[in-house]
């Protein structure tokens, strides 16, 4: 293609909105222009890049013999309703109501939908297992849209499901899944790990994300180093420490903290370690109540963990700082959990703690020297918080070490949470009905290539994976537009280019030189051609490839095949 017949619309600044490196780079280099918060249009650089990552998805999933289908973005409520999701889901459910008075969403997931699509048309144990899926827009009315791409409301999604008369049957189809992503992400050239994960919302027992390691990670990935265990923080239990705690030694007292709110400043003040101190959690419980959590001053509540405690309201809310002062007479900074009159739970290693601060229930006051028995109730104790780095992990595989990942796909054993609900059954070989078992696995399409942007980029700008640049060479010819004979050169050499099957950008802008470099390098075209008369005069092109620092000159008659052998390589 020659850039004189694409829309190329680089700037050479991002908007200040922009957050993450990947959110600037595609603004910057013209790859999607934003429409109203979290909505994206997708340029044509960068719906190039996505129809790659598309096609490389599309394949793999044919090769495991999934059917493709497409189904409706706007859906019943009433099958949502026959799930239980509709109340359920939250507000990340676009709702709204058509002419007829009827409830409809967008699809934020399609397990409903293609649920009752399976109930109408298998009807025998001979159609099983099946799996079907589909590429397709999604919509989640997230609180607070972000990071580009990376979080939008709306996005592509590749979402397979399949059916099963067994669990063996599916436990065959989850570990052909686990295969097939892993090749997908070999293919997309991605540095990725394959986790442990909580199903969330969706549902089921066993699943597995596919994190895309990158600083710009949301989720924090904890692995051994052992490298025999790997899970998403979320889903790290942790048990009760063995042994009794140290005894008693300091004297209870209540000290003035003015002005200091944060675990951080009131360690700073007092001289102490946020290990010994306290944090104090308000949360919303069931039947309109509350409950407060009680964690280590030096350690991160895990929301999932509390969500499953049958005190606490799923999904977690907490309360504010009107409801706190209500109930204690304190703002939050001064919080503890003495003599509280709401339920207290508190985490494991923080019932192990003897002499800690804590809040005092009174503005600009904490407490120190307390102990539990002597000064408050024995606790209620459950597992509340993240492993830490440089634990030793409870099954004992080793120590723990945590990364950033960027969560681009999910496969989930759904079991017969839908299937049950709607009533899906066929017949097995003895003509009983039996209730089918489902698998769910999704791949996050668009936001892949933020996430490749994401760990693929350097000064200038985006570093592709040769399987998903949205041009294969860039082919700059230097003041063509003042030489007949330069420009017929570099029409020979484009054809020979096309020809071969390369997919090459040739830029017949009458552009510098300098702004031609500088946009191809923020595109993040692997190879770049230069052809100049100078070059021309001696047979010879510039040959740069875009992870590399110098440049090499090639002789045109071999550039073709240079380049090809480059391509090649680079599949190896």
């Amino acid at each position: 293609m020659r850039t004189s017949n694409l829309l190329i619309s680089t700037q050479r600044e991002a908007p200040a909105e922009a957050e993450t490196i990947s959110h600037r780079l595609m603004l910057r280099a013209g790859m999607v222009r934003q429409l109203a918060a979290g909505i994206y249009t997708w340029m044509p650089i960068g719906l190039r890049v996505l129809r790659k990552v598309e096609n490389i998805v599309r394949e793999e999933m044919d090769r495991t013999g999934a059917q493709e289908i497409l189904m409706p973005s706007v859906q019943p409520a009433e099958l949502w309703q026959e799930s239980g999701r509709w109340e359920k889901y939250g507000p990340e459910l676009l709702r709204f109501i058509d002419r007829h008075e009827r409830n409809f969403c967008l699809g934020p997931t399609h397990e409903e939908i293609v649920t009752d699509m399976v109930r109408r048309e298998i009807r025998s144990y001979k159609q099983l297992p099946a799996t079907f899926y589909q590429i397709q827009t999604k919509f989640r009315d997230e609180i607070r849209p972000r990071f580009g791409i990376m979080r939008a409301r709306e996005f592509i999604m590749k979402d397979a499901y399949s059916f099963h008369l067994t669990e063996d049957s599916l436990q065959q189809t989850y570990d052909v899944m686990y295969q097939t992503y892993s090749r997908i992400f070999d293919r997309l050239g991605l540095h990725y790990r394959a986790v442990l994960a909580d199903s969330g919302n969706i549902g089921g027992d066993k699943t597995h994300e596919f994190h895309v390691l990158a600083d710009s990670g949301e989720d924090q990935i904890v692995f051994s180093d052992t490298g025999k265990f790997a899970a998403n923080i979320e889903l790290v239990a942790l048990e009760k420490p063995v042994g009794s705690r140290p005894a008693p030694v300091n004297t209870l007292l209540k000290v003035a903290t003015p002005e200091q709110h944060s675990i951080q400043q009131v360690c700073d003040f007092l001289g102490v370690a946020a290990s010994q101190c306290l944090k104090t959690l308000i949360v919303h419980g069931k039947d309109n109540t509350l409950v407060a959590l009680v964690i280590r001053g030096d350690h991160e509540l895990n929301k999932v963990k509390v969500e499953k405690l049958a005190q606490v309201e799923s999904p977690l809310k907490f309360a504010s700082n009107e409801q706190i002062r209500k109930h204690t007479g304190c703002d939050t900074g001064s919080l503890g959990p003495i003599g509280l009159s709401i339920p207290v739970i508190v985490d494991y290693s923080a019932a192990q703690m003897s002499d800690f601060v804590c809040g005092a229930n009174a503005d600009g006051y904490h407490l120190t020297g307390v102990n539990w028995v002597r000064d408050l109730a024995e606790p209620n104790q459950a597992d509340l918080r993240n492993i830490c780095e440089g634990e030793t992990f409870p099954n004992g595989s080793g120590t723990v070490k945590i990364a950033r990942g960027i969560e681009v796909g999910h496969i989930f054993q759904l079991g017969t949470k839908y299937s049950s609900a709607m009533k899906v059954s066929c017949q097995d070989e003895s003509g009983n009905a039996v209730t089918l078992i489902m698998g769910c696995y999704g791949i996050g399409v668009s936001r892949i290539v933020a996430a490749a942007i994401e760990q693929n980029h350097d000064e200038q700008g985006i570093v592709w994976p040769e399987s998903i640049a949205p041009f294969e060479v860039a082919l700059i010819p230097i003041n063509m537009h003042k030489s007949q004979r330069l420009r017929e050169a570099v029409d020979t050499l484009y054809d020979r280019f096309k020809a071969s099957g390369i997919e090459i950008l040739l830029d017949d802008r009458r552009e510098r030189p300098g702004v031609m470099f500088a946009d191809m390098e923020l595109l993040g075209m692997p190879h770049r051609v230069v052809f100049s008369e100078k070059g021309l005069d001696v047979g010879t092109v510039e040959y740069k490839g875009r992870r590399e620092t110098t440049s090499t000159d090639v002789s045109i008659d071999t550039i073709v095949d240079f380049i090809r052998h480059k391509l090649q390589a680079g599949k190896n």
